[in-house]
Protein backbone atom coordinates (compact mmCIF):
# COMPACT_ATOMS: atom_id res chain seq x y z
CA UNK A 1 0.00 0.00 0.00
CA UNK A 2 1.71 3.15 -1.25
CA UNK A 3 0.79 6.37 0.54
CA UNK A 4 1.66 9.96 -0.38
CA UNK A 5 0.48 13.53 -0.94
CA UNK A 6 0.68 15.55 -4.16
CA UNK A 7 3.64 14.43 -6.25
CA UNK A 8 4.29 11.64 -3.77
CA UNK A 9 0.76 10.30 -4.37
CA UNK A 10 1.36 10.23 -8.12
CA UNK A 11 4.62 8.47 -7.36
CA UNK A 12 2.54 6.00 -5.32
CA UNK A 13 0.28 5.37 -8.33
CA UNK A 14 3.25 4.67 -10.60
CA UNK A 15 4.93 2.43 -8.03
CA UNK A 16 1.77 0.42 -7.37
CA UNK A 17 1.43 -0.19 -11.10
CA UNK A 18 4.94 -1.64 -11.27
CA UNK A 19 4.41 -3.83 -8.21
CA UNK A 20 1.21 -5.25 -9.68
CA UNK A 21 3.03 -5.98 -12.92
CA UNK A 22 5.70 -7.84 -10.93
CA UNK A 23 3.05 -10.00 -9.26
CA UNK A 24 3.01 -8.06 -5.97
CA UNK A 25 -0.58 -6.90 -5.29
CA UNK A 26 -0.51 -3.18 -4.55
CA UNK A 27 -2.60 -0.03 -4.51
CA UNK A 28 -2.00 3.67 -3.98
CA UNK A 29 -3.95 5.90 -1.64
CA UNK A 30 -3.64 9.61 -0.76
CA UNK A 31 -2.57 10.06 2.86
CA UNK A 32 -5.62 12.25 3.46
CA UNK A 33 -8.02 9.51 2.31
CA UNK A 34 -6.27 6.98 4.50
CA UNK A 35 -6.63 9.29 7.50
CA UNK A 36 -10.20 10.36 6.89
CA UNK A 37 -11.63 7.13 5.47
CA UNK A 38 -9.42 4.28 6.72
CA UNK A 39 -12.25 1.78 6.35
CA UNK A 40 -12.20 2.22 2.58
CA UNK A 41 -8.58 1.01 2.43
CA UNK A 42 -7.80 -1.11 5.49
CA UNK A 43 -9.85 -4.28 5.86
CA UNK A 44 -9.81 -6.75 8.74
CA UNK A 45 -8.03 -10.01 8.11
CA UNK A 46 -5.76 -8.67 5.37
CA UNK A 47 -2.04 -8.12 5.62
CA UNK A 48 -0.51 -4.86 4.46
CA UNK A 49 2.97 -3.46 3.95
CA UNK A 50 2.52 0.33 3.96
CA UNK A 51 5.06 2.46 2.09
CA UNK A 52 4.79 6.13 3.07
CA UNK A 53 6.46 8.58 0.68
CA UNK A 54 7.65 12.13 1.45
CA UNK A 55 10.64 13.94 -0.07
CA UNK A 56 11.17 16.05 3.02
CA UNK A 57 10.06 13.52 5.60
CA UNK A 58 8.09 16.36 7.19
CA UNK A 59 4.78 16.29 5.30
CA UNK A 60 2.10 16.43 7.99
CA UNK A 61 -0.45 14.08 6.45
CA UNK A 62 2.21 11.50 5.58
CA UNK A 63 3.54 11.55 9.15
CA UNK A 64 0.05 11.31 10.63
CA UNK A 65 -0.73 8.38 8.31
CA UNK A 66 2.45 6.61 9.39
CA UNK A 67 1.58 7.11 13.06
CA UNK A 68 -1.92 5.77 12.47
CA UNK A 69 -0.63 2.71 10.63
CA UNK A 70 2.09 1.91 13.16
CA UNK A 71 0.33 2.78 16.43
CA UNK A 72 -3.37 2.26 15.77
CA UNK A 73 -3.20 -0.57 13.21
CA UNK A 74 0.02 -2.25 14.34
CA UNK A 75 1.38 -2.27 10.80
CA UNK A 76 5.11 -1.93 10.14
CA UNK A 77 5.55 0.91 7.66
CA UNK A 78 8.39 1.73 5.29
CA UNK A 79 9.33 5.40 4.87
CA UNK A 80 10.73 6.61 1.53
CA UNK A 81 12.36 10.01 1.76
CA UNK A 82 15.21 12.19 0.52
CA UNK A 83 16.01 13.60 3.97
CA UNK A 84 17.79 12.37 7.07
CA UNK A 85 16.46 12.12 10.63
CA UNK A 86 13.04 13.63 9.94
CA UNK A 87 9.71 12.86 11.69
CA UNK A 88 8.54 10.39 9.03
CA UNK A 89 11.60 8.24 9.63
CA UNK A 90 10.90 8.24 13.36
CA UNK A 91 7.27 7.23 12.72
CA UNK A 92 8.13 4.22 10.53
CA UNK A 93 9.89 0.94 11.21
CA UNK A 94 12.17 1.03 8.16
CA UNK A 95 13.43 3.91 6.02
CA UNK A 96 14.68 4.00 2.44
CA UNK A 97 16.75 7.19 2.17
CA UNK A 98 17.73 8.77 -1.14
CA UNK A 99 19.74 11.71 0.15
CA UNK A 100 21.40 12.60 -3.16
CA UNK A 101 17.99 12.84 -4.86
CA UNK A 102 16.95 15.88 -2.80
CA UNK A 103 16.65 19.30 -4.44
CA UNK A 104 16.28 22.88 -3.27
CA UNK A 105 13.37 23.67 -5.58
CA UNK A 106 9.86 23.80 -4.16
CA UNK A 107 8.80 21.65 -7.12
CA UNK A 108 9.75 17.97 -7.06
CA UNK A 109 11.63 16.77 -10.16
CA UNK A 110 14.70 14.59 -9.68
CA UNK A 111 13.34 13.38 -6.35
CA UNK A 112 10.28 12.03 -8.19
CA UNK A 113 12.20 10.03 -10.78
CA UNK A 114 14.78 8.86 -8.22
CA UNK A 115 12.21 7.62 -5.72
CA UNK A 116 10.25 5.96 -8.52
CA UNK A 117 13.31 4.07 -9.76
CA UNK A 118 14.16 3.07 -6.18
CA UNK A 119 10.68 1.71 -5.51
CA UNK A 120 10.62 -0.12 -8.84
CA UNK A 121 13.98 -1.65 -7.97
CA UNK A 122 12.62 -2.66 -4.57
CA UNK A 123 9.72 -4.43 -6.29
CA UNK A 124 12.09 -6.19 -8.68
CA UNK A 125 14.23 -7.29 -5.72
CA UNK A 126 11.29 -8.62 -3.70
CA UNK A 127 10.01 -10.52 -6.74
CA UNK A 128 13.54 -11.73 -7.63
CA UNK A 129 13.17 -10.35 -11.15
CA UNK A 130 16.80 -9.92 -12.17
CA UNK A 131 15.91 -8.87 -15.71
CA UNK A 132 13.76 -6.00 -14.46
CA UNK A 133 16.52 -4.94 -12.06
CA UNK A 134 18.98 -4.79 -14.93
CA UNK A 135 16.55 -2.82 -17.09
CA UNK A 136 16.20 -0.18 -14.36
CA UNK A 137 19.97 0.06 -13.94
CA UNK A 138 20.42 0.52 -17.69
CA UNK A 139 17.61 3.06 -18.10
CA UNK A 140 19.61 6.25 -17.28
CA UNK A 141 22.26 5.51 -19.90
CA UNK A 142 19.52 4.89 -22.48
CA UNK A 143 17.77 8.17 -21.67
CA UNK A 144 20.91 10.33 -21.55
CA UNK A 145 21.30 10.74 -25.36
CA UNK A 146 17.75 12.14 -25.55
CA UNK A 147 18.82 15.09 -23.41
CA UNK A 148 21.29 16.33 -26.03
CA UNK A 149 18.76 17.98 -28.34
CA UNK A 150 15.17 17.18 -27.32
CA UNK A 151 14.94 19.73 -24.47
CA UNK A 152 15.89 22.60 -26.79
CA UNK A 153 13.39 21.44 -29.40
CA UNK A 154 10.69 21.25 -26.75
CA UNK A 155 11.57 24.72 -25.50
CA UNK A 156 11.26 26.11 -29.03
CA UNK A 157 7.84 24.46 -29.33
CA UNK A 158 6.76 26.15 -26.10
CA UNK A 159 8.13 29.51 -27.23
CA UNK A 160 6.31 29.29 -30.58
CA UNK A 161 2.88 28.38 -29.18
CA UNK A 162 0.44 29.70 -26.61
CA UNK A 163 -2.17 27.50 -24.96
CA UNK A 164 -4.91 28.29 -22.47
CA UNK A 165 -5.47 24.70 -21.36
CA UNK A 166 -3.14 21.73 -21.00
CA UNK A 167 -4.37 18.15 -20.81
CA UNK A 168 -2.35 14.99 -20.15
CA UNK A 169 -3.69 11.61 -21.21
CA UNK A 170 -2.42 8.11 -20.44
CA UNK A 171 -3.56 4.59 -19.63
CA UNK A 172 -2.29 1.82 -17.38
CA UNK A 173 1.25 2.15 -16.06
CA UNK A 174 1.63 5.71 -17.34
CA UNK A 175 -1.44 7.26 -15.71
CA UNK A 176 0.47 8.16 -12.53
CA UNK A 177 3.16 9.77 -14.68
CA UNK A 178 0.58 11.76 -16.66
CA UNK A 179 -0.88 12.92 -13.35
CA UNK A 180 2.54 14.11 -12.25
CA UNK A 181 3.11 15.90 -15.57
CA UNK A 182 -0.21 17.67 -15.03
CA UNK A 183 0.92 18.79 -11.59
CA UNK A 184 4.31 19.96 -12.84
CA UNK A 185 2.73 22.20 -15.47
CA UNK A 186 0.26 23.54 -12.90
CA UNK A 187 2.99 24.27 -10.34
CA UNK A 188 5.85 25.47 -12.53
CA UNK A 189 3.85 27.65 -14.93
CA UNK A 190 0.71 28.51 -12.92
CA UNK A 191 -1.29 27.08 -15.82
CA UNK A 192 -4.55 25.20 -15.52
CA UNK A 193 -3.91 21.57 -16.46
CA UNK A 194 -5.97 18.39 -16.31
CA UNK A 195 -5.34 14.65 -16.51
CA UNK A 196 -7.58 11.86 -17.78
CA UNK A 197 -7.31 8.27 -18.85
CA UNK A 198 -6.85 8.52 -22.61
CA UNK A 199 -10.05 6.80 -23.70
CA UNK A 200 -12.05 8.54 -20.96
CA UNK A 201 -11.32 11.86 -22.64
CA UNK A 202 -13.95 11.01 -25.25
CA UNK A 203 -16.66 10.89 -22.60
CA UNK A 204 -17.22 14.58 -22.02
CA UNK A 205 -13.81 16.25 -21.55
CA UNK A 206 -13.17 16.42 -25.29
CA UNK A 207 -15.54 19.39 -25.34
CA UNK A 208 -12.51 21.60 -24.59
CA UNK A 209 -10.57 20.38 -27.65
CA UNK A 210 -9.52 23.25 -29.87
CA UNK A 211 -6.49 25.28 -30.99
CA UNK A 212 -6.07 26.79 -27.51
CA UNK A 213 -5.80 23.35 -25.88
CA UNK A 214 -2.60 21.29 -25.86
CA UNK A 215 -3.32 17.61 -25.38
CA UNK A 216 -0.28 15.54 -24.44
CA UNK A 217 -0.48 11.78 -24.95
CA UNK A 218 1.80 9.49 -22.94
CA UNK A 219 1.37 6.37 -25.02
CA UNK A 220 2.27 2.85 -23.91
CA UNK A 221 2.74 -0.20 -26.09
CA UNK A 222 -0.11 -2.15 -24.53
CA UNK A 223 -2.76 0.43 -25.45
CA UNK A 224 -0.97 2.17 -28.33
CA UNK A 225 -3.45 1.49 -31.15
CA UNK A 226 -6.46 2.52 -29.07
CA UNK A 227 -4.72 5.71 -27.98
CA UNK A 228 -3.69 6.60 -31.54
CA UNK A 229 -7.38 6.53 -32.44
CA UNK A 230 -8.07 9.10 -29.69
CA UNK A 231 -5.11 11.16 -30.87
CA UNK A 232 -6.44 11.28 -34.42
CA UNK A 233 -9.91 12.15 -33.15
CA UNK A 234 -8.61 15.07 -31.08
CA UNK A 235 -6.55 16.32 -34.01
CA UNK A 236 -9.68 16.32 -36.16
CA UNK A 237 -11.38 18.42 -33.48
CA UNK A 238 -8.65 21.03 -33.88
CA UNK A 239 -6.62 20.44 -30.73
CA UNK A 240 -2.87 20.86 -30.61
CA UNK A 241 -1.20 17.54 -29.79
CA UNK A 242 2.06 16.40 -28.24
CA UNK A 243 2.94 12.70 -28.29
CA UNK A 244 5.43 10.89 -26.06
CA UNK A 245 5.95 7.22 -26.89
CA UNK A 246 8.72 4.69 -27.02
CA UNK A 247 8.10 4.29 -30.74
CA UNK A 248 6.11 6.95 -32.60
CA UNK A 249 4.82 5.40 -35.82
CA UNK A 250 3.90 7.34 -38.95
CA UNK A 251 0.22 7.39 -38.07
CA UNK A 252 0.85 9.05 -34.71
CA UNK A 253 3.46 11.40 -36.13
CA UNK A 254 1.00 12.73 -38.71
CA UNK A 255 -1.46 13.59 -35.93
CA UNK A 256 1.15 15.16 -33.63
CA UNK A 257 2.29 18.77 -33.57
CA UNK A 258 5.31 17.65 -31.56
CA UNK A 259 6.51 14.08 -31.05
CA UNK A 260 9.02 12.60 -28.62
CA UNK A 261 10.26 9.17 -29.68
CA UNK A 262 12.12 7.65 -26.74
CA UNK A 263 13.52 4.61 -28.54
CA UNK A 264 14.39 2.78 -25.31
CA UNK A 265 15.38 -0.87 -25.08
CA UNK A 266 13.92 -1.21 -21.57
CA UNK A 267 10.65 -3.17 -21.19
CA UNK A 268 7.42 -1.22 -21.00
CA UNK A 269 6.96 -1.25 -17.23
CA UNK A 270 10.56 -0.14 -16.61
CA UNK A 271 10.16 3.07 -18.66
CA UNK A 272 7.78 5.35 -16.71
CA UNK A 273 10.53 7.57 -15.24
CA UNK A 274 11.69 8.36 -18.79
CA UNK A 275 8.23 9.74 -19.62
CA UNK A 276 8.13 12.07 -16.61
CA UNK A 277 11.05 14.23 -17.76
CA UNK A 278 9.16 15.86 -20.60
CA UNK A 279 6.23 17.00 -18.49
CA UNK A 280 8.69 18.45 -16.00
CA UNK A 281 10.54 20.33 -18.74
CA UNK A 282 7.34 21.55 -20.37
CA UNK A 283 6.28 23.07 -17.05
CA UNK A 284 9.66 24.76 -16.61
CA UNK A 285 9.76 26.20 -20.14
CA UNK A 286 6.17 27.42 -20.01
CA UNK A 287 6.83 29.02 -16.63
CA UNK A 288 9.90 30.81 -17.94
CA UNK A 289 7.96 31.98 -20.98
CA UNK A 290 5.42 33.56 -18.63
CA UNK A 291 8.17 35.31 -16.70
CA UNK A 292 7.80 33.10 -13.62
CA UNK A 293 10.31 31.32 -11.40
CA UNK A 294 9.45 27.62 -11.89
CA UNK A 295 11.44 26.69 -8.78
CA UNK A 296 9.34 28.89 -6.53
CA UNK A 297 5.67 28.98 -7.59
CA UNK A 298 3.29 31.34 -5.88
CA UNK A 299 1.16 30.05 -2.99
CA UNK A 300 3.42 27.02 -2.50
CA UNK A 301 5.97 26.02 0.09
CA UNK A 302 8.53 23.24 -0.15
CA UNK A 303 6.83 21.26 2.62
CA UNK A 304 3.18 21.20 3.69
CA UNK A 305 3.25 21.32 7.48
CA UNK A 306 -0.14 21.72 9.15
CA UNK A 307 -0.85 23.65 12.34
CA UNK A 308 0.20 21.69 15.38
CA UNK A 309 2.89 19.73 13.52
CA UNK A 310 5.65 22.34 13.62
Amino acid sequence: MFVGCGTSYYLALASASTFNHLGLPARAVPASDLLLYPGLTLHAGREYVPVVISRSGRTSEAIRAAHMLEKDRNLRAIAVTCALDQPLEAACSVTLRLLEADEQSTVMTRSFTSMLLALQYLGASVSSNLGFQRALIDLPSQVAPLLASLPQRLRMFVEDHSFTDCVFLAQGSLFGIASECMLKVTESSCTYAQVFHSLEFRHGPKSIAGPETLITFLMSESSYNAEVEVLEEMKQLGAATLVIANRVDDRARRAADFAIDLGLQAPEYARPAAFAIWGQLYGVYFGLKKGLNPDSPKNLTRVVVLDGDH
